[in-house]
């Protein structure tokens, strides 16, 4: 039987993570009784990236891009399902959030997404920072990167995530799939890894955003060091 759900998960050496992302998923998945596959999208990792996907059962395709919108768009054209959802390596989901974007597909979206708890150990300026980015996400109805699905046909018709940028691709993903139908941000939460907030501090993570704003900068991977600086917790 085809897969309703395709699950794909970019990853850069994310040895220390994948293994509760995959393991999370995999449980969650299961509550849905859906037909389904993971695709772990390796994207020039030197770790035991690959490894670790295969011990969980997943699908592993191997690029070398170090472009996270291109990454998920070299997963998206091996994925097999109606549904693509796309999650970020170091994020836990839920049953309760697979459950309610299925629901909201079924209802008639074309996409959607949830918005991001961070887990406990994290320092306190960036339990307010997050709280703030989630209000402007749900506000201008914008996935967050770490979780969005979206109908096949929808992300074809826009075109994948748009490979002009290195950063913010979830961002021009939703506003394009606005455009042909209701995009839906569901309630429920998923738990992402809060290691940006322990690497870097809360002036450096003020610049890198600041920076962002400048033209051109989300187009330039040498720019943006708090995406792609190549630093990974133990």
């Amino acid at each position: 039987m085809d897969p309703l759900l395709s699950f794909i998960i970019p990853a850069h050496n994310e040895e220390a993570l994948l293994g509760d992302t995959l393991r999370t998923l995999s449980a969650s998945a299961a509550t849905l009784r859906e037909a389904h596959e993971i695709i772990v999208v390796d994207d020039d990792s030197t770790d035991r990236t690959a490894k670790i996907a295969h011990e969980f059962g997943a699908r592993v395709v191997r690029v070398r891009l170090r472009h996270i919108a291109a990454a998920r768009n070299a997963g998206a054209r091996e994925a097999q399902g109606d549904i693509l959802v796309f999650i970020d390596a170091d994020t836990r989901v839920p049953a309760s959030v697979l459950a309610a974007a299925v629901r909201t597909i079924r209802d008639g979206a074309v996409g959607g997404g949830a918005m991001p708890l961070m887990d406990s150990d994290r320092p306190r300026w960036a339990a307010w920072t997050v709280a703030i980015v989630v209000w402007l996400l749900r506000s201008a109805r914008w996935a967050a990167g770490c979780f969005v699905f979206a109908r096949r046909n929808a992300f074809e018709r826009v075109g994948g995530f748009d490979e002009r940028y290195f950063a913010s691709e979830e961002i021009h993903l939703s506003r394009a799939l606005k455009k042909h139908g209701r995009f839906v941000i569901v309630d429920e939460r998923v738990i992402t890894s809060a290691r940006k907030a322990r690497q870097f501090s809360a002036a450096q993570t003020l610049r890198q955003f600041l920076r962002a704003l400048w033209p051109g900068t989300l187009k330039r991977r040498e720019r943006l060091p708090f995406w792609y600086g190549g630093r990974r917790e133990e």
